[in-house]
């Protein structure tokens, strides 16, 4: 074979291959939602479980009836508690699909923080720009989506907005602090908060003054766990989170990459995050004090890039055990 004719030969092997990869990115692994199920030893010991079902990324359009039904099905493991960190929007008319999905979870604890696509919805973009880092807002004006319709269905199952906020929740007999804040990914996080929501939340607890039976007996700390919640795991984010305290901290964002490359994994991370954390379970050290981080490859993509290659679209269920 001449050499003409073996380029050409690998050129069309290589075009074949390619295309072979997309259509599996685009018609098979973009639906093939996977639940994640992992274990964070962050309780005081003997506690009991606490199963957390963490959300994120659905970007959800008014035809993704399969996701929807999927995301229903999840309520079938009766989690004590939802996490939902962002983007669940993935067009102007996605809030029936959100509405639908989550309904089941009604009466089940939760709290959630706004995406950028809670706020604005998708566009086309070129995806090769995410190789000069993360994304930046769109000098054109995007179309507004209806975010206050969105929170009233978060709402209507009982979740808080912890958007640059704090809440405390009872579970199984731990404390669970939440703190978070507003998206990062375009610069509505206010760190500078965090502490005085945190202040307001312990000084307004109600038990925290309680007369203890034996006054000749110092009292045991009430099993307390502090957990950060952002949309986007910009490393200042996850700084200013552990050095607040966090001992666990959620996020979303990432979609794991999106597109990854068998054993090397993620080509991006659309923000500042170490390509080795951009999903799953890992541990960040902001210099002074440690956190277990998990961030979620998330439920969906955007719609005018509607593949995914080796990082499926997942849930997760954490379970918060004793450490």
């Amino acid at each position: 074979m001449t050499r003409g004719r073996l380029v050409g030969s690998t050129a069309v092997a290589l075009g074949a291959a390619g295309l072979a990869a997309l259509a599996w990115g685009a018609l098979v692994e973009r639906k093939r939602f996977t639940l994640r199920e992992i274990s964070v030893p962050v309780l005081a010991p003997g506690s009991d479980p606490i199963r957390v079902l963490h959300l994120s990324d659905m970007h959800m359009a008014p035809w993704q009836s399969e996701k929807q039904e999927w995301v229903r099905g999840l309520a079938e493991l009766k989690p004590d508690l939802i996490v939902n960190t962002g983007d669940n929007l993935g067009h102007e008319d996605g809030i029936p699909g959100v509405e639908y999905a989550l309904a089941p979870f009604a009466g089940i604890p939760g709290v959630f923080v706004n995406g950028s696509n809670d706020y604005v919805g998708p566009r086309p973009l070129n995806p090769f720009t995410y190789f000069g880092g993360p994304s930046v807002r769109s000098q054109s004006q995007p179309r507004a989506l209806d975010i206050t319709g969105l929170h009233g269905v978060f709402a209507a199952l009982g979740w808080t907005d912890i958007d640059n906020a704090a809440v405390a929740l009872e579970l199984n007999g731990t404390r669970l602090e939440f703190f978070g804040v507003d998206d990062p990914h375009h610069g509505l996080d206010r760190l500078d908060l965090i502490t005085r929501a945190i202040d307001d939340l312990r000084a307004n607890d109600p038990l925290a003054d309680e007369t203890w039976p034996d006054p000749g007996k110092a009292p045991e700390p009430r099993p307390t766990v502090t957990i950060g919640v952002s949309h986007a795991p910009y490393q200042r984010v996850l700084n200013s989170f552990v050095n607040h305290g966090a001992q666990l901290i959620l996020a979303g964002h990432t979609h794991g990459g999106q597109v990854c490359v068998p054993g090397f994994g993620a080509l991006v991370t659309n923000c500042d995050i170490p390509r080795a954390q951009v999903k799953g379970l890992s541990l960040w050290d902001s210099g002074l004090h440690t956190s277990y981080l998990h961030v979620s490859a998330g439920l969906g993509t955007s719609i005018y890039a509607p593949v995914r290659f080796a990082c499926p679209p997942e849930a997760t269920l954490l379970t918060l055990i004793g450490a």
